[in-house]
């Protein structure tokens, strides 16, 4: 059995998306279904249901799935046990996180790690934070910088970096603020709100609205914190983002803070790393940095 082909069925076992998984592991869709098709022939076994909208594993992918999940993390561990020796780590980490997070919380475990692994290649990939859990899932990341889901997978390891409270802003100055901002107490329902169109701060906006009764005027569904700080800031309307996002904005002196009454339960932000694979070197590495700089808890 080729290992390539193998690990392209477990990324496509996870996704059930064939261009999804081609751009993730980076093959041609074509590349792709011949390795499927390969294993196929080898195991004498459909894996796949595939029809024009969707993509399903059979009982005897679901098989190869859990058999080839353990054969390719004991391969794994083989080679850098092989490798264990006077030389230095070396290979290629790719990290996950939030503009904002690449800003306040990565630059100094990412110093010690560099001087501590100067062979070690880290690969950033900045984004949408509400991507960060499914980014460590589909394998397209091997850590991410996340806020802690309400309901964790079981697959994920996870560990505190900090508490950032999830805060509403307004503009400063806005013509509209009399109509928005009745006696000063926010008119909730009047207000026009950008919002993330998805992601952990969404679902508890959501939450807290329905908790108060309140139907909303949504103004803007936005992907990115950064962009809702820009169009507040702007005088679209009222935003929710973490309160760390302001602080590292270049138009953070634009907004105020909103004060909700109940206040929003505050994001626990740390590291996410799929349980079977922290005892990667290269993982195990940048994990032991963090903590050894007392950063995880």
């Amino acid at each position: 059995m080729d290992l390539r082909n193998l690990e392209l069925f477990l990324h496509l076992a996870d996704s059930l998306h064939f261009g999804k998984s081609a751009d993730a592991m980076a093959v041609s869709p074509s590349t792709l279904s011949r390795a499927i098709q390969r294993l196929e022939q080898e195991t004498g076994c459909v894996l796949f249901e595939r029809d024009n909208r969707s993509v399903r594993l059979t009982p005897a992918g679901e098989k190869l799935r859990e058999f080839g999940g353990e054969l390719l993390q004991e391969w794994r561990q083989l080679k850098q046990e092989l490798k264990r020796s006077d030389e230095p780590l070396q290979g290629r980490l790719r990290v996950f996180c939030s503009v904002t997070a690449s800003y306040f919380l990565l630059p100094e475990v990412l110093e010690r790690f560099r001087r501590r692994y100067p062979q070690l290649e880290i690969k950033l990939e900045t984004g949408d934070p509400a991507l960060a859990v499914d980014k460590i899932l589909a394998d397209e990341a091997d850590l991410a910088i996340a806020a802690r889901p309400d309901a964790l997978s079981s697959k994920l390891e996870f560990a505190s970096l900090q508490q950032v409270p999830l805060v509403f802003i307004a503009p400063r100055t806005a013509p509209q603020q009399s109509q928005w901002f009745s006696q000063g107490e926010p008119d909730w329902e009047q207000l026009p709100l950008i919002l993330s169109e998805q992601g952990l701060a969404r679902k508890r906006c959501d939450q807290w609205l329905r908790n108060k009764g309140i139907a909303p005027n949504i103004y803007a569904e936005v992907a990115g914190n950064e962009g809702i700080v820009a169009m507040v800031a702007l005088g679209f309307g009222v935003g929710l983002v973490p309160a760390a996002v302001i602080d590292h904005s270049p138009m953070g002196e634009k907004v105020r803070i909103v004060e909700p009454k109940p206040a929003l339960k505050p994001f626990d932000v740390g590291i996410a790393v799929l349980k079977k694979r922290l005892e990667e070197p290269l993982i195990r590495a940048f994990w032991d940095t963090a903590r050894g700089q007392g950063l995880l808890r």
